[in-house]
């Protein structure tokens, strides 16, 4: 006879409204997801996804010391006992199915497991520091320069700070970017981020007060009022996040 078992944890309540996101290629969807079997190997690479996406470095990699003092990923590999076996695992099959490349490195004069996701770019890099074309720290150096250069565009502001793009959503950011200055994006995009309001709704009410109010010389408000319709009176329609 069955019996039903009481669960031990509590149950999820749900997600916040404005709660913050980690994209997914769509290729996971469509082509990785159907071929995973291992539930360890899953939640690894989901976790790791999410790992990465938290960093800002422009070279982005994990280490086996990071996943493993990671209580979170390591609860969810089944607790302490027999939870790194699992890990190793786990890691290896990513490795197998193309999801990850591993690279052995002597950082910081300690051998350590490094893991990259399996891009076009992170390939590059890996087989030249494979290769002894490149170090890894002269990659690290290499990089910092070009990424502090670039500033980032209003399209990627938004999937840094608030989550996924949605067509609704990239046709009001185009249209804000004709009609405020890179700048003001910028800090309007820090603002509300540093308020915890990560939603363009509160980032184009911000832009809209700017452009109303003013904002330092006030100079842009006055060519702004030239440009006729507000962004408010012209798309506030549209804004739902």
């Amino acid at each position: 006879m069955l019996q039903s078992r009481k669960l031990s944890n509590q149950p999820f309540l749900g997600f916040p409204n404005k709660s913050p996101l980690t994209p997914l290629p769509d290729l996971f969807f469509s082509a990785l997801l159907p071929q995973i079997s291992s539930l360890a190997e899953l939640k690894l690479i989901l976790h790791i996804f999410w790992l990465l996406y938290q960093k800002r470095e422009p070279l982005k990699f994990i280490t086996y010391k990071e996943l493993v003092a990671d209580k979170t990923l390591m609860e969810g590999m089944g607790g302490v006992s027999g939870s790194t076996e699992l890990l190793r695992d786990a890691l290896e099959s990513a490795v197998n199915r193309g999801v990850l490349l591993h690279l052995a490195s002597d950082r910081e004069r300690e051998l350590q497991d490094l893991y990259f996701i399996n891009t076009e770019s992170n390939r590059r890099v890996v087989n030249k520091l494979q290769s002894g074309e490149l170090s890894l720290a002269d990659a690290l150096l290499q990089e910092k320069p070009y990424m502090k250069e670039e500033k980032p565009n209003i399209f990627a502001l938004y999937e840094q700070n608030i989550g996924l793009l949605t067509p609704m959503i990239a046709e009001e950011l185009k249209e804000a970017e004709k009609l405020y200055p890179a700048s003001w994006i910028e800090e309007a995009f820090k603002e509300a981020t540093s308020l915890n309001k990560r939603s363009w709704r509160y980032i184009a009410r911000i832009l809209e007060r700017w452009s109303s109010e003013g904002k330092g010389s006030g100079e842009f408000r006055r060519d702004f009022k030239k440009k006729g319709a507000t962004f408010k009176e012209r798309y506030g329609h549209l804004v739902r996040r």
